[in-house]
């Protein structure tokens, strides 16, 4: 190789070099906008992501408050529906309590009205149970005013004295109390519907009969002593029920 050769390669080498270092720091620059653009990347796919879950949870959010508002909206008729339900009740309660102090006014006279005819039956009917019903009539006029005792229980109570009084004209039974034949004496009762009601001593030596017309005790004939203990018999229950021959205590046909 000649001189002028070598010179020229000489020169040339540094050139070169020059182009290398150059081209490597073009590709370390080139390498680092790649590693910046990739991190960039990398970061704005995340601030994406982000958005996304974002996103996604904000429809949730509005989903369950339009689910919300919906169930709101639901509810909020049903407690219309439940409202004028309430009203619808309460003008019939108001219309019930009108037509109930109307019958409060005209069930008290009435109630009245039946104690004091249940008071005059008492008093012209046989003395059947005598201290009995008329303890039970003194206890419902005492009834009647009292305020702590509704209307409809005296009206209860009141329907059962006159139950108790039909029983009577139907049913047979004897009972101990007082009665007056020209002085008090305890003896035994016995009532056979309202047909008869008979008495006898306690040592059954002496018989007594209601006379309806006389209202009083009068002596019953010692022929019918035996049928009147025989009915005392049956009536309690201590021996079986069978035929009677009873004196009747009716009142006389007045023709």
């Amino acid at each position: 190789m000649n001189k002028t050769l070598v010179r020229a390669a000489l020169c040339t080498l540094p050139l070169l070099l020059s182009s290398g270092q150059t081209f490597a720091n073009d590709l370390n620059n080139a390498r680092n906008v790649e590693a910046q653009t990739i991190t960039q990347g990398a970061q704005s796919q995340q601030r994406i992501n982000k958005s996304s879950d974002k996103a996604f949870e904000l429809k949730s959010e509005i989903a369950a408050l339009e689910q919300e508002v919906s169930n709101l909206e639901v509810y909020q008729r049903h407690l219309q529906s439940v409202v004028d339900n309430q009203q619808q009740e309460l003008s019939s309660i108001e219309t019930q309590l009108v037509q109930i102090n109307d019958t409060r006014q005209g069930v008290v006279p009435l109630m009245y009205k039946m104690l004091a005819g249940l008071e005059q039956h008492i008093q012209q009917d046989k003395p059947i149970r005598i201290d009995a019903r008329l303890a039970r009539l003194d206890e419902l006029k005492s009834l009647m005013p009292q305020a702590d005792v509704s209307d409809a229980e005296k009206y209860r109570r009141i329907l059962e004295a006159y139950q108790i009084e039909m029983d009577y004209g139907i049913k047979l039974g004897s009972y101990r109390s007082r009665i007056d034949v020209g002085s008090g004496i305890e003896a035994e009762q016995l009532y056979l519907g309202r047909l008869s009601l008979v008495a006898r001593s306690l040592d059954r030596n002496q018989y007594w009969s209601w006379d309806h017309d006389k209202k009083a005790w009068v002596n019953v004939e010692a022929s019918l002593s035996s049928y009147i203990d025989q009915a005392f018999a049956i009536a309690n229950k201590q021996t079986s029920p069978t035929l009677m021959t009873l004196p009747v205590s009716l009142a006389k046909d007045p023709s």
